[in-house]
């Protein structure tokens, strides 16, 4: 992928997808206009129907300072709304931004710079979660640890180097153009899934650690679960198109819902009298090993959950681990199954 070279302070759009969320919208959109950087600025917001007072806020924010604008995403779906508020965008440099994340002040200023050194076609940094009630602080804790959400490097400081994929983006316009912008399909999972036609258009994708990003998860359990489901779903969608280029983490945790039912099943046989519980059909008792190896790793992960304090908390994490593991294994083997079909994140609806 052959890029043109930046201006020393290219404009910049940041773009937001933005659903009922009128107790995160108004703090994100100000750190972007509080970032630390010289050049133009543009904030284009994609208003989904929200039935909260997030349209009012986004309002006001538009009438307050020129450099917030609206355009309206009837859909809901944020690729959808990211799309619409590309198209209205302006500056060469896209930033991708959302409503529960807060920028740190050299956030874009640090980014252009990795754009600029690297030649790369989207940069992205470490995304920290961050929790106010006892139960947002848990879900956090899951997202910050490895044995939590893990997985992408963004998820830890790590080293600076090529990357899968990228927490949100600051891109380069032309890449985006240049690989069709992001799949209206595909409703979680948008983000990995446009990186990867990056790659292939071979544009570099780059991690870069000093960049920061605050995010605020979900604050109940149940709307976590909801939100695991549909991105199991999703990813479950994504590996079937493209199997090769899908790491083996994306299978572990339907592995896990099918090893955890599997005996389930067959400790309710052997309680039945259907399986023996001695003799030569008692090698069934094995699959056993799944519940208990899992139960070992979790407690052992809510020991190294970070940010926590006390037995209450330590539970809570431990919970949310077990939520994230295993709604989003069950939404991986539901899209498996069936796909995902019209399956959408219902957690802010």
């Amino acid at each position: 992928m052959l890029l043109t070279p930046l201006p020393e302070l290219p404009g910049v759009s940041y773009v937001m997808p933005v659903l009922n969320e009128e107790g995160y919208l108004e703090s994100a959109v100000r750190t972007i206009l509080a970032q630390d950087y010289a050049g133009e600025k543009q904030i284009v917001l994609a208003l989904g129907p929200s039935n909260d007072r997030t349209d009012e806020i986004a309002l006001k924010l538009a009438a307050e300072d020129p450099r917030v604008s609206l355009v309206p995403n009837p859909e809901r779906d944020i690729p959808i709304g990211l799309n619409l508020a590309i198209a209205a965008s302006v500056h060469p440099v896209v930033v991708r931004v959302d409503a529960h994340s807060e920028l740190t002040p050299d956030y874009t200023s640090r980014g252009i710079e990795a754009l600029r050194r690297e030649g790369a076609a989207n940069v992205g940094g470490v995304m920290r979660a961050g929790g106010r009630s006892p139960v947002q602080r848990a879900i956090a804790a899951g997202y910050n640890s490895p044995y939590g959400l893990g997985g992408g490097a963004y998820h830890g400081d790590g080293t600076p180097g090529p990357a899968e994929s990228a927490y949100l983006g600051i891109f380069r316009r032309e890449a985006i153009d240049a690989a069709g912008g992001y799949d209206p399909i595909i409703r979680r999972g948008e983000d990995w899934e446009l990186n990867l036609r990056i790659r292939r258009e071979g544009g570099l994708v780059w991690f870069e650690p000093a960049l920061g990003v605050t995010y605020w998860p979900r604050a109940s359990f149940r709307d976590l679960a909801k939100q695991f489901f549909a991105t199991g779903a999703w990813r479950a969608v994504l590996t079937k198109r493209h199997p090769r280029e899908t790491p083996w983490r994306f299978y572990a945790p339907g592995t896990l819902v099918l090893g955890l039912a599997l005996s389930l099943i067959v400790l309710v046989l052997q309680l039945c009298g259907v399986l023996p519980l001695q003799g030569a059909a008692a090698w069934w008792s094995i699959v056993h090993a799944t519940p208990l190896l899992y139960i070992a790793a979790v407690l052992f992960a809510c020991t190294r959950l970070p940010d926590l304090q006390g037995v209450r908390e330590r539970l809570l994490g431990l919970w949310a681990i077990i939520t994230m593991h295993l709604s989003w294994g069950t939404g991986f083997l539901y899209g498996v199954v069936g796909g995902a079909g019209r399956t959408v994140d219902k957690s802010r609806m």
